[in-house]
């Protein structure tokens, strides 16, 4: 298991691909697989930086890899606002782009390229955990 804490600004973001990257370097699987994670873990983590604090906090992120069949899971912990992304609505995806919404695709996202999202608020943090198969 791999972790790693960091202050919630967005500068970071490229230190959250580096640790991925590296919590997966010793495994095979498709590229596709690793675009759908890396934009979901981008959507959580800048979400995180800009709604979870009203002044700086940290993110503490957390993955698990495990075999047969390959899988990660990657929990998200932070100390801001509770938020529960998963009361959100899905956004309607029937409109035409011009009378769509703002807001909402990014967790919608989230959803679609992980095979399961699961939220949870302990001890004053929110814990966001996703996991895909590999």
């Amino acid at each position: 298991m791999g972790e790693i804490t960091l202050l919630a600004r967005l500068e970071n973001l490229e230190r959250v691909y580096k640790f991925i990257n590296q919590e997966l370097s010793h495994v095979k699987y498709h590229p596709s697989k690793k675009l759908e994670l890396e934009l979901a873990l981008e959507e959580v983590y800048v979400n995180i930086v800009r709604y979870a604090y009203q002044d700086e906090g940290k993110i503490q992120i957390k993955s698990q890899l495990k075999e047969n069949p390959l899988q990660i899971t990657i929990q998200f912990i932070d100390q801001g606002i509770p938020y529960n992304p998963l009361e959100n609505k899905d956004p309607e995806r029937s409109l035409k782009i011009e009378n769509k919404k703002k807001g909402g695709w990014g967790i919608y996202l989230i959803k679609k390229f992980m095979d399961q999202v699961d939220y949870a608020y302990r001890n004053g943090c929110n814990i966001l955990t996703l996991q895909k198969t590999l």
